[in-house]
């Protein structure tokens, strides 16, 4: 394989034939089957003789408080093996010096109110830090088309934004979210998971596609299937924790329906292009903050779905779970019509995941 561009000069004396496509996927490293995925629909896209250029570069405008830098895994040589197999032409792996020559840039991009909700009240700053990476790269690798993963929709929609708001002569290309044959997305930190917080997870993308069951039947019902499949989902857990004599927790363990979780305490963000996928981050959300167990059958007006708190055994705690819309990522009212996503963040054990699923109301049946 040949080596990957280290500087800003190499990667702009890349050649390319005039007409040749360039597209870009952009990753924090630690490759797996959902960013080798983005690369060959990257290779589709450009076609045979279009040049496919994959950026890893972690960046640290990206890590707050609690994230630990010096502990995101660095797997270049596996990485650049993934991204050939995958159809990759170049790889640029620049080092911060190279990104940031003069230290942390004084001035960024700014993701607005929309970097601001869910995931952002979670992580204050985080989309900043990450559209202003995302601008340079693009700025450095001069692309056609860039493609990010659905797995992180507040992160696409952001850069869908600021591609449209700053006038970038770039095509944005959202690529399917990659599961495991269970049906959990994959994530490099589904590795962490015990066999009971795995368990616990799947309750996550059951309770998204409940949701798209409910679809047709308007925004009221697909939040409302959400929350009762989730609601199931920590009873049974409940009750297997106390038929294992407390196994999952013991005398004393939360209960089933607590508080919502914490930040995530592993030191590896999800956030743009992380181990979870191409450009990730994990998702939007904000708690309510009253610990008051989920209520299946509240009313499902719109903020019903709001980071109510619903705990599967010990294992799950729900950041939040919301549909909004994809243009702003405010929640949808009862009557919306149109594309929506719905969006979930947990703690599962002392791991962090998000899902979404994209749903339509309103079209025909």
């Amino acid at each position: 394989p040949a080596a990957p561009l280290r500087t800003a000069a190499e990667l702009r004396a890349l050649s390319r034939a005039p007409g040749e496509r360039r597209a870009v996927v952009m990753t924090m490293g630690a490759l797996h089957e959902g960013h080798a995925t983005l690369i060959r629909a990257a290779r589709d896209r450009v076609g045979p003789y279009g040049q496919v250029v994959v950026t890893v570069f972690v960046n640290p405008l990206q890590f707050g408080a609690g994230e630990d830098l010096d502990r995101y895994p660095r797997t270049l040589e596996a990485d650049l093996e993934t991204a050939w197999e995958a159809g990759a032409d170049a790889v640029f792996a620049p080092a911060a010096e190279e990104v940031y020559p003069g230290g942390e840039p004084q001035v960024r991009i700014s993701a607005g109110p929309m970097g601001e909700r869910l995931e952002g009240a979670h992580r204050p700053g985080h989309f900043d830090g990450m559209l202003t990476v995302v601008a340079k790269l693009l700025h450095l690798t001069a692309p056609d088309l860039a493609l990010y993963g659905q797995k992180d929709a507040q992160q696409l929609a952001l850069i869908r934004r600021m591609v449209r708001d700053l006038d970038f002569p770039v095509e944005i290309v959202g690529v399917e979210t990659v599961r495991e044959a269970d049906g959990l997305a994959l994530s490099s930190r589904n590795r962490y998971l015990s066999a009971a917080d795995r368990a616990a997870a799947l309750g996550l993308s059951r309770a998204l596609f409940a949701a798209r069951e409910a679809a047709p039947l308007g925004p009221a019902a697909a939040r409302k299937a959400a929350r009762e499949t989730l609601a199931a989902r920590a009873a049974r857990s409940a009750g297997a924790a106390r038929g294992a004599g407390g196994a999952l927790g013991g005398p004393g363990a939360p209960s089933d329906l607590d508080a919502p979780g914490t930040p995530d305490s592993t030191g590896t963000p999800d956030g743009f292009g992380g181990p979870d996928g191409p450009c990730a981050s994990d998702g939007p959300g904000t708690p309510d903050g009253s610990g008051a167990p989920a209520d299946p059958g509240a009313p499902d007006g719109p903020g019903a779905s709001d980071a109510s708190a619903v705990r599967g055994g010990p294992s799950l705690v729900l950041d939040y779970l919301a549909l909004v819309d994809p243009a702003d990522f405010t929640e949808v009212p009862d009557d919306y019509r149109g594309e929506a996503v719905l969006a979930v963040a947990a703690k599962v054990g002392t791991t962090r995941l998000i899902d979404n699923v994209l749903l339509e109301f309103g079209a025909e049946r």
